[in-house]
């Protein structure tokens, strides 16, 4: 990190990064989207102004303010305006509908809820009148406006819990996830300290504003001075004019994304699919080799991938210096300040981007060991060069005759092969076996149609022990995805799948 970038860093909270960066550079451009931009002068002054709206519809420090919302400039100005005040946000994201919207303004006992109003064919404020929710306004194209001369001083620390996340709860309701601005500040320093881009850098937020990653890249755009395209919805080929006409250096998101922007390569081979681009990054999903290799080869851009959670949302990230193998099949390696031990094979975190726990005491004391680390349910190993590599999740073990057997493992081999597009592995119940091994596999399109035999036959071939080759493989068309990074749901195939028998 550059010394400007380090010094922006130790700012306490958030609201001071913002001040400090308008102070800095007021002319420079922070926002982009379709044909309007918002420097970061124009941030902290705008900001200011809907904060005093805020206030004046009662908004106080530490008032709970929920909101779900696209992503938008007026979002991250609401954003950065509940900041400003230091009441506490909980952000939603904006595909969640009553079930787990009801959940989050029950838990985080709202006082306020910014919505949309009809939203992409969904009303957000039918929704949010039918759940009861308090303090109910829209905020899309309009956002509450006043002087900031009514507002009370910005807060001084950055420690106290403001910002209240979600984790997705696919068998079980979410969890609140308490964080601070100093542990979303660590965050995003991590990234930017990975990434290592400089002021003529052109990023992108292509995933929703309110997931985790939203102000993890805005701190980075913060410290570094440089701009982002803000994608309201992302789908290819359409997004791409948004991409060229702003010249993005920087894009990415998860494996999912770019997985997609590789298909659209491969639709015109030779060409730059945008010109601009020099750097893929994204986590939030495991990325198997050889989406790297296919992606820096046939793209001709560096690929960094990094490895975070809603809990913490910077663990690890590849670093463009980083070698090919290293790129490739590690997590890379944590910043300074981040601590990482394996525990019988697990991952356990400890440092400033950690959240501070749960909503529910009960969770947070089950999530954190006697020495404060948070137990991430993930396994892994360092290597002597201190990179992380990840081998799976916990409950992606497979348990088979006894014999553990990693999902990942299997994962990895079958997207080497030509007829794969994606895949994913689960354990399914079997009365003899306690578990067998189901692929289900995604093919692109065009591929020859694949078979059982086919596919044991070209993992003996790569050498994979024979206890734990599939025992059963389903082809579908598409694999069902969340909404936010676009991760494979399991759950939802082993609800598909667990009642066959092959």
């Amino acid at each position: 990190m550059n010394d400007t970038a380090h010094a922006l860093g130790s700012a306490p909270t958030l609201w001071e990064l913002v001040r400090r960066r308008a102070e800095l550079t007021p002319g420079r451009r922070v926002f982009l989207q379709d044909d309007r931009a918002l420097t970061f002068g124009e941030l902290h002054d705008r900001a200011e102004r809907v904060a005093a709206g805020l206030y004046g519809l009662g908004v106080r420090p530490g008032t709970v303010v929920a909101w779900q919302l696209p992503t938008r400039i007026e979002t991250a100005l609401l954003s950065f305006a509940l900041a400003r005040l230091g009441a506490v946000q909980t952000p939603v994201i904006p595909f969640y509908r009553d079930r787990e919207v009801g959940f989050a303004l029950r838990q985080a006992r709202a006082e306020y809820f910014a919505v949309p109003g009809r939203w992409r064919g969904f009303d957000h404020t039918a929704m949010a009148r039918r759940l009861g929710a308090k303090g109910i306004f829209e905020a899309y194209d309009g956002l509450p406006d006043g002087d900031p001369d009514v507002l009370p001083p910005p807060p001084a620390e950055g420690t106290s819990v403001r910002w209240i996340y979600w984790t997705s709860g696919p068998t079980s309701d979410p969890k609140g996830v308490l964080h601070t601005d100093r542990s979303l500040i660590a965050g995003g320093a991590c990234l930017a300290h990975a990434l290592r881009p400089t002021a003529g850098d052109v990023g992108s937020i292509a995933f929703p504003y309110a997931h985790i990653g939203g102000p993890d890249y805005a701190v980075m755009l913060l410290l570094y001075g440089f701009p982002a395209v803000l994608f309201e919805q992302f789908a290819l080929p359409g997004a791409l004019e948004g991409y060229r006409r702003h010249g993005v250096t920087i894009a990415g998101g998860s494996t999912a994304f770019y997985s997609m922007f590789l298909a659209e390569q491969r639709k015109q081979p030779g060409a730059r699919l945008i010109p601009t681009l020099r750097l893929l990054a994204g986590g939030g999903a495991p990325k198997p080799p050889e989406v790297h290799h296919a992606v820096v080869r046939e793209m001709g851009v560096q690929l960094t991938h990094g490895y975070g959670m809603t809990e913490v949302p910077m663990i690890t990230m590849r670093a463009p210096d980083d070698t090919e193998e290293n790129l490739a099949t590690t997590e890379g390696r944590p910043p300074e300040g981040m601590e990482i031990r394996i525990v019988e094979g697990e991952v356990r975190l400890r440092g400033e981007a950690v959240c501070k726990g749960y909503l529910d005491p009960g969770q947070t004391a089950e999530a954190f060991d006697e020495d404060g680390f948070l137990r991430t349910g993930d396994l892994g190993c360092l290597t002597g060069t201190g990179h992380l590599v990840l081998t799976g999740r916990r409950k992606d073990v497979i348990i088979r005759k006894g014999e553990n057997i990693s999902a990942k493992e299997i994962e990895d081999l079958l997207h080497r092969h030509p007829a794969v597009g994606d895949v994913a592995v689960i354990g399914l119940p079997d009365p003899e076996r306690g578990e067998r091994v189901c692929a289900v596999v995604e093919q692109p399109s065009g591929a020859q149609e694949l078979t059982l035999a086919a596919v044991t036959s070209y993992l003996r071939a790569e050498g994979l022990s024979v206890h734990k080759l599939p025992e059963q493989l389903e082809v579908v068309d598409a694999l069902p995805r969340g909404e936010t990074l676009r991760k494979v749901l399991k759950y939802k195939l082993r609800e598909r799948y667990s009642g066959t028998v092959k």
